[in-house]
């Protein structure tokens, strides 16, 4: 299966819109959306509490994902893990638990608002096993095969050049490695005149 990127859509106007975007989810979490967000979201997408006991509310609050890619399956202890749009960080913490002891957790984002948050809830969990680093979905800042598993939630419908994004997860994971992936997907081709339209890729 292959992905074609939109001819028309401006990537970085794309990319500045989806970063004002995510900096508000961010730094203002209770503003009110037109998506779920925070715990209720969680519950809604079958996060386990047992999973969510002990999480950092930096990464509760501000989580805006679309799935969960933990129904997939738990990982295993000394995995190491990429988590590709980060965001506040819920699933970089959650995946920490599931690897330890000896695994690791990079977690990449493109909003540094998002990241932030990241950092300080993977403080505040004293999280060792967990690396933050800013990057894009179609640029990931990951060596060759380094991850067991790449998981994502909710970011790869926002990437306007997929087949790119899928070739960087491709190119990060080990031989044999796997993807679990949360995400929106549409049935019916997009016409190319909604694919210029920025506030549709970000709404």
């Amino acid at each position: 299966m292959t992905y074609s990127m939109s001819a028309t859509v401006d990537r970085e106007q794309l990319r500045t819109a989806i970063r004002e975007e995510y900096a508000k989810v961010a730094t203002d979490p209770a503003h009110g959306f037109h998506f779920h967000t925070g715990r209720p979201l969680a519950a809604l997408l079958g996060y386990e509490e047992r999973w969510l006991s002990g999480i950092p509310e930096e990464a509760l609050a501000s989580f805006a994902g679309t799935g969960n890619p933990f129904l997939a399956g738990e990982l295993a202890p000394g995995e190491r893990v990429v988590d590709v749009g980060c965001g506040s960080g819920l699933d970089t913490l959650l995946a920490s638990r599931m690897v330890a002891p000896g695994g690791r957790v990079v977690g990449i984002d493109m909003t540094p608002a998002m990241l932030d948050r990241a950092r300080a809830a993977t403080a505040a969990a004293n999280a060792d096993s967990v690396e933050l680093r800013q990057g894009y979905a179609e640029e990931l800042p990951v060596p060759d095969g380094w991850a067991d598993l790449v998981i994502s939630n909710g970011v790869l419908n926002l990437a306007p050049d997929k087949q790119a994004a899928f070739d960087e997860l491709a190119r990060v994971l080990r031989p044999g490695g796997r993807l679990q992936i949360g995400d929106l997907l549409v049935e019916k081709p997009v016409p190319e005149s909604a694919k210029s339209k920025i506030d549709l890729w970000t709404g």
